[in-house]
């Protein structure tokens, strides 16, 4: 095997003039139908973490004067992030359905004509 040669045809493909090709375009309606879900879980997801520490802290007086009102507003708010955290997959999958709903039609028919060539 010639390390060499496959570096050497690595580097060439890297350079050389992309085409857009059909199946360039089918990967990237199916990232488009697919962006919004994740960004969405991803940012849902870091502030609701947050929030369940930030509850966290308060509950084991990291944060806060130690009293039993601030005990208590601390769990309030770490079960709100737990809770956040908890609907954040059925959200996505919810999310994820409809955009692959949106883009469903155009990606069966390039998925057609790619298939047909």
């Amino acid at each position: 095997m010639n390390t060499d040669k496959i570096y050497a045809e690595q580097l060439a493909n890297e350079y050389a003039p992309k085409d857009t090709s059909k199946v360039v375009a089918l990967k990237k309606l199916d990232a488009r139908a697919k962006l919004p879900a994740n960004i969405f879980t991803y940012t849902f997801g870091i502030i609701m973490a947050l929030i369940a520490g930030t509850g966290m802290c308060f509950s084991m007086n990291v944060i806060g004067d130690g009293s039993t009102v601030s005990f208590v507003i601390g769990v309030i708010i770490g079960l709100v992030g737990l809770v956040g955290m908890g609907v954040n997959y059925p959200i996505y999958k919810k999310m994820l359905n409809n955009g692959k709903q949106k883009y469903a039609f155009e990606i069966m028919e390039l998925a057609k004509e790619i298939s047909n060539d």
